[in-house]
């Protein structure tokens, strides 16, 4: 009976040891991906390989070839090469990174949303782009259909995990299956205004929401209904997703089109203007009314870079004679109202930071009319100055955006003076956008289409001057 349990602890123990060391070689040969949970945000930086991520002229070149001249077009396929985007990060972000510990992060986080695979390879800050590498393919094919999922409660950050596997899995809306290529695992994250969340949010070093696209979506009317962001910026129509592929009659559109696109912010906002009177002499006074109603966003106008954007209202009459009289808006008194309104002040001495100029003045504000009224959230840096850098934002200003199914009331108090031409007088209000403002676009050399002015709506009335 001894001699048996010997014999049996004997064989146990080798059983034992045996089972150890195959565990020991399985710990070797896995990959740390494997082995540990997929990291997200700025955790990822550095965890991928270039190799594991396909380019979009992969994708493009035979198979989804719609799909990929529709991309090519949109400003996802510019992300990191976008010449705002590239002298924001290389000659504000960047050296303002170097000097100041506080916002250092940003050196390589911009990159998480704006050349991600180079951010998950650890590859930053990049190339510029006019060294051509993977950098410029932005936010590609790849970057979108690895995604499986985001870390945590709240999508921000470029905290979405990517699982590019053996590089043969792909991540879609429609259905778990195959493709001459690659496997297909269907995923509701994929046209979830979630995924989009992760990078159309964005917490500055200092804790404040600079980008919230998402959050004002989730807040608003358009998500209690089911609305996803998809809906709007990758509509559907009947077509192919692939070649050699079935015919859907509700493809996802790979459109993106959005801030960037005339087409699509004209007539975001509609407007009507009426006076209180119709029939006046001169030297009399005129009250004119404007009902903005914003009837086609599901977030806010503007949105996303709001410390970039400018949208203005200008008023002018003009009488029978030619003569054109601006209409400055009528101050309602709330908090923050002046960085509403068109003024001759300046703003944005935070650059100086980068530029190694700590005397920097600053440049104008707004760069419209005086007295226009202007739809904005202003950022402010540190020492409480109006910033355009959102990774320098420690405290915001009065939202005074305009929401979702929104309607503002601006009213315009007009004097008229005693020498208006009697007649007809046409009183219009236009609302302008512009992508960035002018003043500041003028100081970085930033090209001209990025200062463009986007009519967003106008419209007009009448009175008539007596004589």
């Amino acid at each position: 009976m001894l001699f048996i349990k010997k014999h049996i602890l004997h064989k146990t123990g080798v059983h034992m040891k045996l089972t150890f060391k195959i565990f020991a070689l399985i710990l070797i040969f896995l990959s740390p991906q494997q082995f540990s949970q997929v990291k997200a945000g700025a955790d990822a930086l550095g965890t991928r390989k270039y190799d594991e991520y396909k380019t979009p002229q992969f994708c493009g070149s035979s198979c989804h070839v719609d799909f990929y001249q529709q991309w090519k077009q949109a400003m996802m396929s510019q992300a990191y090469t976008h010449h705002w985007d590239e002298i924001e990060y290389f000659e504000l972000a960047v050296p303002h990174a170097e000097k100041d510990e506080k916002v250092a992060e940003v050196k390589a986080g911009c990159n998480g949303c704006h050349a991600p695979i180079s951010f998950l390879v650890g590859d930053v800050p990049p190339p510029k782009p006019e060294m051509k590498s993977r950098a410029n393919e932005s936010v590609s094919c790849d970057v979108c259909h690895t995604v499986s999922g985001f870390e945590g409660d709240t999508p921000y950050n470029f905290n979405w995990i990517s699982e590019p596997g053996d590089g043969k899995t792909k991540y879609g809306p429609r259905g778990t299956g195959n493709s001459p290529e690659h496997k297909i695992i269907k995923s509701d994250f994929l046209k979830s205004a979630d995924f989009c969340g992760t990078c159309h949010n964005e917490m500055s070093p200092y804790g404040i929401w600079v980008k919230s696209t998402h959050l004002e979506w989730k807040e608003g009317p358009y998500s209690k209904e089911g609305v996803q962001c998809q809906n709007c910026h990758m509509t559907q129509a009947e077509g192919y997703t692939a070649s050699m592929g079935n015919k859907y009659p509700d493809a996802w559109q790979h459109l993106f089109h959005g801030a960037h696109d005339p087409g699509k912010v004209k007539g975001t906002i509609e407007l009507r203007i009426h006076p209180d009177i119709r029939e006046v002499e001169p030297g009399e006074t005129v009250k004119f009314t404007v009902a903005l109603f914003n009837q086609k966003t599901g977030h806010k106008f503007p949105t996303g870079s709001v410390e970039d954007r400018i949208v203005w209202m200008h008023v002018e009459a003009v009488d029978a004679k030619g003569n054109i009289y601006h209409l400055p808006v009528n101050k309602k008194g709330f908090e923050g109202e002046d960085y509403t309104i068109g003024a001759d002040v300046l703003a944005y001495q935070d650059m100086g930071i980068a530029k190694n100029d700590p005397n920097f003045k600053g440049v104008q504000r707004d760069g419209i009319p005086i007295g226009d009224r202007i739809f904005r959230m202003a950022y402010f840096d540190p020492q409480g100055r109006m910033t355009i850098q959102q990774w320098n934002t420690a405290s915001l200003g009065v939202d005074y955006r305009l929401g979702p199914r929104e309607t503002k009331l601006e009213h315009f108090t007009f004097n008229l003076p005693d020498k208006v031409a009697p007649g007809e007088m046409k009183i219009t209000a236009v609302l302008n956008y512009q992508k960035l403002v002018k003043p500041v676009a003028d100081f970085l050399n930033v090209p001209d289409d990025e200062e463009e002015i986007i009519k967003v709506n106008e419209h007009s009335t009448y009175v008539t001057i007596l004589p």
